[in-house]
């Protein structure tokens, strides 16, 4: 029975990649200036560090047999720098921060890191996949190759996405083909198969009009019905039960918080205060980075998938996740009390479809061109 919802579970999540490599705006990140590469970097690197000597302490009693320690190590310290963009921007369209300085920080900074975590996370999995330094040189190679590729058909694909000649089918046709394309092309290479997903979904034009409505179809399917049964398979191996009575897995689960809370809360505060913004505003901007939601969930569940940690471990670090996203919304909502109220509702995607995990393609598109939700 797990086998069957696996399959369509992994087709959700790649689709779920493509989606969130679609609407992620690396346009956005012109012209933010020092601010956002302070506050991104310090958000990134000071959890990478704090979770690495996290992962030293952790790796005797907590990783698996034969996993060895660089890896593991590796793989903690992404886990521990993770920000969910998706669910970021959703809590950005709830709250109607997008136009604010606190917004429009918090988002330019949650799309580097989204973007450095995956990076730092396919090189985990080519470690994972190669046999010595030697076949981890030729995996990167490989990937580096599939990324010049992407970047040299991006041009392409913009000016043929601006034919209106095309039909929406014959977008989707090439839409799904090459989603699965690329990633079949990236698991062969040696790292996840969602890299190819989520890398052709940067490629991709996003603001063309017939690429939205496509897109606002896969979304209207995939994310309510095919998504959740890869959580719901990632589910059955969380073991809430361990920590019922072990006084060590409760301490474990209290150090990981604390380390993830004042790596990527503290550290982004602390970096947005130094930038000149106000302490409300700046523990605002971390609590936003402090979000993991969904793409931690996808990360955990893939170093479960390779064996990198056990079913203890994973159990630990979903509780984690779901606290630090839990805590985000209330925390931001008590820090900016002044800050605008939405207004209407959160505009709806192309097609009236629910965004990837809530956050809206259609926000890089101009007002006129952004319905708002029936009631």
């Amino acid at each position: 029975m797990l086998v069957p919802l696996s399959a369509l579970g992994t087709v959700g999540l790649l689709t779920f990649m493509f989606l969130a490599g679609l609407e992620l705006d690396l346009g956005a990140l012109r012209g933010q200036g020092r601010a956002t590469l302070a506050v991104s970097q310090t958000g990134m690197w000071l959890p990478l560090g704090l979770g690495a000597v996290l992962a030293l302490a952790m790796y005797g009693p907590l990783a698996p047999d034969g996993v060895g320690k660089p890896v593991f190590v590796m793989f903690i310290a992404v886990a521990m720098s993770i920000t969910a963009f998706p669910v970021l921007a959703r809590i950005l369209d709830d709250r109607g921060l997008h136009g604010t300085p606190v917004g429009a920080l918090a988002m330019a900074c949650a799309a580097v890191d989204d973007v450095t975590a995956w990076c730092l996370l396919a090189v985990v999995m080519a470690t994972i996949a190669s046999t010595g330094l030697l076949g981890a040189g030729v995996t990167a190679l490989a990937a580096a190759g599939f990324v010049v590729l992407l970047g040299v058909v991006r041009p392409l694909l913009g000016r043929r996405a601006h034919q209106e000649r095309h039909a929406d089918s014959v977008v989707m046709t090439f839409l799904v083909s090459g989603l699965f394309l690329a990633a079949f092309t990236t698991d062969r290479i040696g790292v996840h198969a969602l890299f190819g997903a989520f890398l052709l979904g940067v490629a991709v034009p996003g603001h063309s009009r017939k690429v939205a409505r496509c897109a606002g179809q896969m979304r209207t399917f995939v994310v309510p019905v095919l998504l959740p049964l890869y959580f719901v398979v990632g589910g059955l191996h969380t073991d809430v039960l361990l920590l019922v009575g072990s006084l060590d897995l409760w301490l474990w689960t209290a150090v990981v918080v604390v380390v993830a809370v004042a790596g990527k809360w503290g550290g982004t505060a602390l970096a947005a205060r130094a930038a000149g913004h106000d302490w409300n505003s700046a523990l605002a901007i971390g609590a936003l980075m402090n979000c993991r939601g969904l793409t931690e969930l996808i990360v955990l569940n893939i170093g479960r998938e390779q064996g990198v940690i056990g079913t203890e471990l994973f159990t630990v670090l979903v509780v984690m996740a779901l606290l630090s996203t839990a805590v985000t919304s209330p925390a931001v909502s008590r820090l900016l009390r002044g800050a605008p109220e939405p207004s209407g509702g959160a505009p709806a995607s192309p097609g009236g479809a629910p965004a990837v995990g809530g956050t809206r393609h259609a926000l890089r598109t101009a007002p006129a061109e952004r319905p708002g939700r029936a009631a």
